[in-house]
């Protein structure tokens, strides 16, 4: 177990089921409470609000919807994010969000853990 994720209060905002349990299941056995996990913006800006939050895991394609208001809403409280994607190329992403940070799928538990 990661020691320092331990009591961490992580949001999961995925809307493939099996990769949201996978996700939720890695980081609570890092010791995270898991928020969600949402598969979509709407749900995931009902989860976390009045939460306080110390990270999220936002995987960018929601269903043909972009995660991105998330991670404004993010930002603006100063939570730190990481995107999940398919995606290769940074094109995907508008300016404000090119150099965040990100993982590729599949997700390595290891990288998911150390992000």
């Amino acid at each position: 177990m990661n020691t320092s994720l331990s009591g961490l209060n992580v949001l999961v905002v995925e809307d493939a089921f099996l990769v949201a349990l996978d996700l939720s299941d890695q980081l609570t056995d890092s010791g995270c409470h898991v928020i969600g996990p949402a598969a979509s913006v709407e749900h995931a800006l009902r989860e976390i609000d009045g939460v306080e939050l110390d990270g999220a895991v936002l995987d960018v394609n929601l269903n043909g919807e972009r995660s991105f208001p998330i991670a404004e809403l993010l930002t603006a409280r100063g939570i730190p994010f990481l995107f999940l994607t398919g995606y290769d190329s940074s094109t995907a992403f508008p300016d404000a969000f090119r150099q965040s940070p990100r993982l590729s799928k599949p997700v390595d538990p290891k990288a998911l853990t150390e992000a």
